[in-house]
C-alpha cells in the first residue's frame, strides 16, 4: 500500500525495518534553529535521518525573498538521494509540532514528482505516547539515486498571486493565527496584517486535542465551508514563510479536496515590496 498524505504510528512501527521505507525527522524551532538537530541527537525514531528547515529545505534569504525561500531543487534532489530516498521509496516525515514543519518536506517531495510521502500523524509526541522505541543511534544510510520531476505549477509567485486575486481567479487562505492575520500581533515579521481578500484558517484547526488530524469528513466539511464554490485547484495557501501553509494543503489533500497550491514566498516575501497592498482586521 502507498501512503500519500498521513500514516499512523502503528503502520510505521510495522514497517520500521522495511528498507523501502525512509523516515525523515523534520523537527525545528523558529526561536532556536538548532533545537531540532539537538532533539534528533538526543533521541529519534529508529532509522530516521534529519532534515534542517533552513539548511536543507530552504535556500538563502535575499532582499527580495521571504524567510524560507524554496530550495535549489537540483541540490535538494541530491540530498534526498544522499538520505537514501529513491523514486520508489515510501517516505515518512515527522516533527514534534503536529506536522507544521514536516509538511514542508511532504510538499517539496510532491513538487519533485514524488507522491509516496506521508506525514506521521501525531509525530514523535504520539509515537512516544504509544511507548514506541526512540534511539540515539544514527541510521546506516544506503545512498540512492533520486530523479526529480519538478512540477512548477505546484506553487505561485507574488506576481501570480497579485494577478490571480485581481481576476478573482483564486481563493487565498492564510494559515497563521487569527491575531497575526488581523494584524493585532506580529512576533516575527516587520509588517503586520494579511494579503487583501485572503481568508483565515489557522493550521492548528486541522488537529484535535491530541495533536492528531481531524477525520476526513470533518476536514472536508470545514474546508468546503471556507472555500464555498471554489474548486480546490483554485485554492492557494500561504502563511508567514511558506512552511505551515503546507499543513492546510496537506489537510485538504487528506480530505479529498485535491490540487490546491502554495504561495511559496508567503507574507514575509509579500511585504518586501511596499507597492503590494496590505490589509488588517
Amino acid at each position: 500500500m502507498t501512503y500519500t498524505t498521513l500514516v499512523s504510528t502503528d503502520t510505521l512501527q510495522q514497517q520500521l525495518n522495511n528498507p523501502d521505507w525512509i523516515i525523515v525527522d523534520c523537527r525545528f524551532s523558529l526561536a532556536d534553529t538548532e533545537a531540532g538537530a539537538k532533539a534528533y541527537r538526543h533521541g529519534h525514531i529508529p532509522n530516521a535521518r534529519y532534515a534542517h528547515l533552513d539548511k536543507d529545505l530552504s535556500s538563502a534569504i535575499t532582499d527580495f525573498t521571504g524567510r524560507h525561500p524554496l530550495p535549489n531543487f537540483a541540490l535538494l534532489a541530491k540530498k534526498l538521494g544522499g538520505w537514501g530516498i529513491g523514486n520508489t521509496s515510501q517516505v515518512v516525515v515527522y516533527d514534534d509540532a503536529g506536522g507544521a514543519f514536516a509538511g514542508r518536506l511532504w510538499w517539496l517531495l510532491r513538487s519533485l514528482g514524488h507522491d509516496k510521502v506521508a506525514v506521521l500523524d501525531g509525530g514523535i509526541k504520539h509515537w512516544q505516547k504509544q511507548g514506541l522505541t526512540i534511539t540515539t543511534t544514527l541510521p546506516t544510510v544506503k545512498p540512492a539515486l533520486f530523479r526529480p520531476y519538478l512540477d512548477e505549477a505546484a506553487w505561485l509567485n507574488a506576481l501570480q498571486v497579485q494577478n490571480s486575486l485581481a481576476r478573482k481567479a483564486i481563493c487565498l487562505i492564510d494559515a497563521r493565527t487569527p491575531e497575526r492575520y488581523r494584524g493585532e500581533q506580529e512576533p516575527i515579521d516587520p509588517v503586520a496584517g494579511h494579503i487583501p481578500y485572503a481568508l483565515n484558517r489557522a493550521f492548528q484547526l486541522n488537529l484535535d486535542s491530541n495533536g492528531l488530524f481531524l477525520s476526513v469528513g470533518k476536514l472536508r466539511e470545514q474546508f468546503k465551508q471556507l472555500i464555498g464554490a471554489t474548486a480546490p485547484e483554485h485554492v492557494v495557501h500561504y502563511c508567514g514563510s511558506g512552511v505551515t501553509a503546507c499543513h492546510n494543503l496537506l489537510a485538504m489533500e487528506y480530505a479529498g479536496l485535491t490540487g490546491s497550491k502554495l504561495y511559496a514566498g508567503s507574507w514575509s516575501e509579500w511585504i518586501r515590496d511596499k507597492n503590494r497592498a496590505v490589509a488588517a482586521g
